[in-house]
């Protein structure tokens, strides 16, 4: 099979968005399809460049800063996305046509490009929704509901889902989004969990916790988006209600829009027991990873759309234990707990997730038991393999109803 994987960017990039499509490009490229991947990159000195990387054609186009730009100008080059693609990349997609295209939000602007791809190439198409915007910027405050933005934002959105022959959600809470709005009979939804390779080859050796001065510490560790989404505030809570446990510390690698304020709020409590460092390339990335004792993960209590967090696949592949603190109804606490891959709280219960956190860190045996489900887990339902028989199934026949 021939696919496009369309993806707002892509590695080098440290965004989970760029490891996980690798990620899906390799194991596709392994089980013998013919991949190409195409996204914006905002560094390129020429309008595009075609490359073989990892087996896998990459198609990058030279775009304006998005990533990295304030958010007004962002979302203005985000919007045109769709348009600079084609231009830059006409040439290309007409000499080489594909039998899926397969396409990834975040982003919710593809859906011009996406639409175009189907008519030239007479193919189908697939969105792999892992970002549910714009209500997630609602229920986190960021934008207003009903404001001009907001339904200019909601247009596109049902723009993409338009789109898409099969739209894949990465849990089964997320078909709710759909149906409490009068979707579900409208678009053609399935359930495609997260997934991660099953190894992840040789890996540089990692000094960080040496660098970092934190040898014989049992150390929390976050990697990852840094926003909105994620309320760290939540983590800052935790690491001043155990900073006279001196052998605790919380390490988060990443970037996001929250990292100036966050590294300001720390500063002003005088929190020793926190760092926060810029983000790796994901090999020196993972053995970083592979060095520290606890995953953690934070959502903002408000988000009514639920969310898998990528980073997870991460920590339960080195067998790391999961500390997870969540919105209410999010059923990753059903599969966490389920499997007994972690412990769990709602986003506000801080005793609570204080009392996890102590749990973990006084108990090696436990966060070993706890890894090692994970571990598990991982295997049996968030591999690369289910997510390929999937896209299979989307090249062919369509589905009917929701699976």
């Amino acid at each position: 099979m021939r696919l496009l994987l369309l993806v707002d960017c892509y590695v080098p990039s440290t965004k989970s968005s760029a490891t996980h499509i690798h990620d899906l490009a390799v194991a596709l490229k392994d089980a013998g399809h013919d991949v190409v991947v195409a996204a914006p990159d905002e560094t390129l000195t020429e309008p595009r460049s075609v490359q073989g990387e990892d087996g896998v054609t990459v198609l990058r186009v030279r775009t304006p800063r998005i990533k990295s730009a304030r958010l007004a100008l962002r979302a203005l080059h985000e919007i045109r996305l769709s348009g600079v693609m084609w231009r830059a990349g006409r040439e290309f997609f007409e000499t080489h046509p594909r039998d899926l295209v397969v396409f990834y939000s975040p982003t919710i602007f593809f859906g011009p490009l996406v639409r175009r791809l189907k008519t030239l190439w007479r193919c189908r198409s697939y969105l792999i929704l892992r970002d549910i915007f714009p209500q997630w910027a609602v229920d986190a405050g960021v934008l207003r509901e009903r404001s001009l933005p907001h339904r200019y934002f909601r247009h596109r959105e049902l723009e993409q889902y338009a789109a898409a022959d099969v739209i894949g959600v990465q849990s089964p809470a997320n078909l709710r989004y759909f149906e409490e709005r009068g979707w579900s009979k409208q678009y053609r939804l399935e359930v495609l969990y997260n997934w991660a390779p099953a190894s992840h080859g040789d890996l540089p050796q990692s000094r960080m916790r040496e660098e970092l001065g934190l040898a014989g510490k049992v150390v929390f560790f976050y990697g990852g988006n840094i926003g909105v989404a994620q309320d760290m505030d939540n983590v800052v809570r935790l690491a001043e209600s155990v900073r006279d446990q001196r052998e605790l510390h919380f390490l988060l690698v990443g970037d996001g829009r929250e990292v100036p304020r966050l590294e300001e709020k720390v500063r002003a409590l005088g929190l020793e027991n926190f760092t926060i460092r810029p983000p790796l390339l994901q090999k020196a990335y993972l053995a970083a990873l592979s060095e520290f004792d606890i995953g953690l993960i934070s959502l903002d209590r408000g988000l009514r759309t639920q969310n898998f967090p990528g980073k997870m696949l991460g920590y339960m592949s080195f067998g790391i234990p999961i500390l997870a603190s969540i919105n209410p109804g999010n059923d990753l606490r059903d599969v966490l707990e389920s499997h007994e891959a972690g412990l769990v709280s709602e986003n506000g219960a801080d005793e609570l997730f204080r009392e996890h956190a102590l749990r973990l860190a006084r108990d090696p045996a436990l966060r070993r038991r706890i890894g090692e489900n994970g571990k598990r887990l991982l295997h049996e339902r968030f591999s690369t393999a289910a997510a390929i028989e999937r896209l299979e199934a989307a090249a062919g026949p369509l589905p009917t109803g929701i699976v």
